[in-house]
């Protein structure tokens, strides 16, 4: 997750391993953006998607998008004990 006011550059520079967070990935795909007209707006929606509840949201929203809910549950059983992120 991340800010970006150019997100064809943004995901060139994942591509390009030029990011911390993925550069130890092989193949990067977006999957997932918002857009929003206020920076501000952006960056809370940012804040609140790193937060344990917002990374749970999204995971729920993407395996309902992406049918990959079995998944999911497979892996809310697994860490059951602890918050899932």
């Amino acid at each position: 997750m991340g800010y970006s006011s150019n997100l064809r550059r943004r995901l060139q520079e994942h591509k390009q391993k030029k990011v911390h967070t993925t550069y130890r990935m092989k193949n990067v795909e977006l999957i997932h953006y918002e857009a929003y007209k206020s920076q501000t707006d952006a960056r809370r929606r940012e804040k609140y998607l790193k937060t344990t509840q917002g990374k749970r949201m999204l995971k729920i929203m993407l395996a309902d998008s992406l049918k990959i809910s079995d998944y999911v549950s497979e892996q809310n059983s697994i860490h059951s004990k602890g918050p899932i992120v």
